[in-house]
């Protein structure tokens, strides 16, 4: 049973968002801006997103009894991140509108189970294969061939669970490395490019994509945006086709980030899903009509969709770690859009915040 019946929610309304991250946060300045109220749901005291919200609930995400407040307090719900316990969606989902639905989760949080998805609805990936325990893993890279990447099939992100494997990698040891239950061995994909697509889909099924943008990445964290990629028009068509395509097919009610891979030959092969606000999509606050955030709420409340266009190109750079000590430089550069998280320790690999740097559109 589900509380979602295709509502709109009017300026007023309180989003109920799980998560307290620095994309909670964004998503929180926008939904202001349009006049609606957030309530934010997260295990962790003084995060981004509660910093900039009226209402917050410290609580684990399995607390029923906070869960069952929180749901009295908000009138649609949706989160910033996809590691939310499939359970919490569930239970939400049965007392308030859950945007996007618990089963988009389902499928997101397991890479295993999102291969498998993309598969089923002939969209290319990269060769692949699961691996449930150590003993199948030899099998396993016969059958792909090295060099090959081992994934934790979930709680993966920026780089975490995974494991090159090449010809002088021990196996035992690559499996320990990547520390999980069941794993999932894909090819190696020799790249030109990474790329992503966000596309956002409305309660009416209405839907609208960002141009495709180029991603490089240090250390598996996404260092800089470049927008729009630098892609010969037909593999930018195909990669924004494929993006909707997926949205469609998933069911998606608010954003999807679909992660992509670009060969010498104009292939494009999808790498992994999220359906939520996503890193690659921050340059749009400065430089689209409507940022992703903005768009994030007129999807999850039922708003008709903003316009895509950018006004401007643009290149976001990340500020990881110690990097952020640098903002009163960036602050006095000409033309540099500096945002903050408001995050109180600068560690190696955390996102401090970003700078998004515009040049006229080409």
């Amino acid at each position: 049973m589900t509380a979602d019946q295709g509502q709109s929610f009017e300026p007023g309304a309180t989003i109920g968002i799980l998560g307290g991250g620095q994309l909670g946060r964004m998503a929180a300045l926008a939904a202001a801006r349009l006049g609606y109220r957030v309530h934010v749901y997260c295990p962790d005291a003084d995060s981004p997103a509660s910093q900039v919200t009226a209402r917050t609930t410290v609580a684990a995400y399995d607390d029923r009894a906070a869960l069952e407040a929180f749901a009295e307090a908000v009138d649609v719900v949706s989160f910033e991140f996809e590691n939310v316990p499939a359970a919490t969606a569930e239970f939400l989902a049965e007392r308030r509108p859950t945007r996007p639905a618990p089963h988009v989760l389902h499928t997101t949080q397991d890479r295993l189970r999102e291969k498998d998805f993309l598969t089923s609805i002939q969209v290319p990936t990269t060769r692949y294969v699961a691996v449930t325990r150590a003993e199948e893993l030899e099998s396993a890279v016969r059958a792909i061939g090295r060099p090959c990447v081992l994934k934790s099939a979930r709680f993966g992100y920026d780089g975490k669970g995974q494991v090159r494997i090449d010809g002088t990698t021990d196996l035992a040891e690559a499996w320990a490395r990547m520390g999980a239950d069941l794993g999932i061995l894909e090819a190696y994909v020799d790249f030109t490019q990474e790329v992503s697509v966000i596309v956002a889909r409305g309660v009416d099924g209405s839907c609208s994509a960002y141009p495709p943008v180029e991603n490089k990445h240090r250390h598996h964290i996404l260092d800089t945006t470049i927008a729009p990629a630098r892609l010969p028009q037909p593999a930018a068509m195909k990669a924004e086709a494929m993006s909707r395509h997926v949205a469609e097919a998933l069911g998606v009610v608010g954003l999807l980030a679909v992660e992509m891979f670009v060969t010498e030959a104009g292939e494009v092969l999808v790498n992994e899903l999220a359906p939520r606000p996503h890193n690659s999509g921050h340059w749009t606050i400065d430089a689209c009509v409507t940022s992703q955030f903005e768009q994030f709420v007129r999807a999850v409340c039922g708003l008709p969709l903003g316009s895509t266009e950018h006004h401007s190109d643009a290149v976001m750079k990340n500020l990881i770690g110690d990097e952020v000590n640098a903002w009163r430089e960036i602050l006095a550069e000409p033309g540099a859009k500096l945002h903050l998280y408001g995050k109180a320790e600068a560690r190696p690999g955390r996102k401090m915040g970003h700078v998004t740097r515009l040049s006229p559109k080409s």
